[in-house]
């Protein structure tokens, strides 16, 4: 089973228009856009992604205030329930739903669905993390740029008020906390205070992604944060966009290569282990196949990655160290 931490399916549903229960072949020949989309729920289910992290993000440029951002929130969470309810999805809630996934995998190929918010806007007050958690939401990314709980991408700062608040009520509904997008100033007081399992389902090495200075560098994690992240048990996914494995790439340059991505691979793993590694792709997360590394063009190319892995490690990167942290995670 392949597990990929981070899809923001609902974003491309509802604000993109996608209908991702086609197969993908009909869903390309109907989207017109330079940004090929690679992810349908049929392609899921073909190329063996039996899990997957899906988000509740919400595009700043889309809100103006934390109601707008909850209001949106709240659709794509119907999404995910629709798509449950029509058969398409698992919504894994605990333990329990994640064993009954496991042993149902196998012959339904019905991909699971573990809810993450990403950037935490849409919780409009700290007390409503436990309304979140009853909606079925196991994982929160308090950032994405700044929110008014954290520093985010090309945006620093530590925690506010209102995020330590944050941190306190998802340690009481027993939520995950994703480090992803997380300044590092934030995460090193995050790290501090929080207690509960940590990972984070999309983020890089910055040490290959030209250090310190450079745009978009505290959206990687410097080594050290890669170290505290292991020493806390966590699983850090490798994210597929070619400006994230290469920092010398734009658009419309020729696609990175594969091995690139083993080699974000083997520099997480040098740190932490290999089994602190898996693969959170974003695919489609604001960009298409033409921006993936060469040969990833649709879910079951991720297959491909396990040929960069040691072969005693190559199921553990696919899936199987995210299989163990749920284990934690839901608990």
């Amino acid at each position: 089973m392949i597990v990929d931490a981070h899809l923001d399916l609902a974003h491309n549903a509802l604000d993109l228009g996608r209908d991702l229960t086609l197969p993908l072949a009909e869903l390309r020949a109907r989207d017109a856009r330079a940004e090929i989309p690679v992810v349908t729920l049929p392609a899921l289910r073909e190329g063996g992604v039996g899990l997957c992290f899906a988000t509740l993000w919400v595009d700043p440029r889309r809100y103006t205030d934390p109601q707008s951002a909850h209001a949106q929130a709240r659709k794509q969470l119907e999404v995910y329930l629709r798509w449950e309810e029509q058969g398409w999805v698992r919504i894994l809630r605990d333990r329990a739903s994640l064993a009954r996934h496991l042993a149902l995998w196998p012959q339904d190929r019905i991909t699971a669905l573990l809810i993450l918010i990403e950037g935490a806007e849409c919780i409009r007050e700290p007390g409503e993390v436990a309304f979140w958690k009853s909606e079925g939401v196991r994982l929160i990314g308090p950032a994405w740029n700044r929110t008014r709980y954290c520093g985010g991408t090309r945006e620093p700062g530590g925690l506010s008020e209102l995020g330590l608040e944050l941190l306190q009520a998802m340690h009481e509904s027993r939520l995950a906390l994703d480090f992803s997008h997380m300044d590092e100033q934030a995460f090193w007081q995050a790290l501090e205070v929080f207690e509960g399992p940590v990972c984070a389902t999309h983020s890089n090495p910055r040490a290959l992604l030209g250090g310190e200075g450079l745009e978009f560098s505290n959206r990687h994690l410097s080594d050290a944060m890669i170290r505290a992240i292991g020493e806390r048990q966590g699983v850090i996914g490798t994210v597929l966009y070619g400006f994230f494995l290469d920092h010398n790439w734009k658009r419309g340059m020729e696609r990175v290569g594969l091995e690139v991505v083993g080699q974000h691979l083997a520099h997480t793993a040098g740190l932490i282990g290999w089994d602190r590694v898996g693969i959170g792709s974003d695919f489609d997360g604001g960009f298409g196949m033409k921006e993936n590394p060469y040969g990833l063009d649709q879910p079951a190319d991720l297959q491909k990655i396990a040929r960069l892995v040691p072969e005693p490690f190559q199921r553990s990167v696919l899936g199987e160290n995210w299989l163990r942290w749920l284990q934690v995670a839901l608990g």
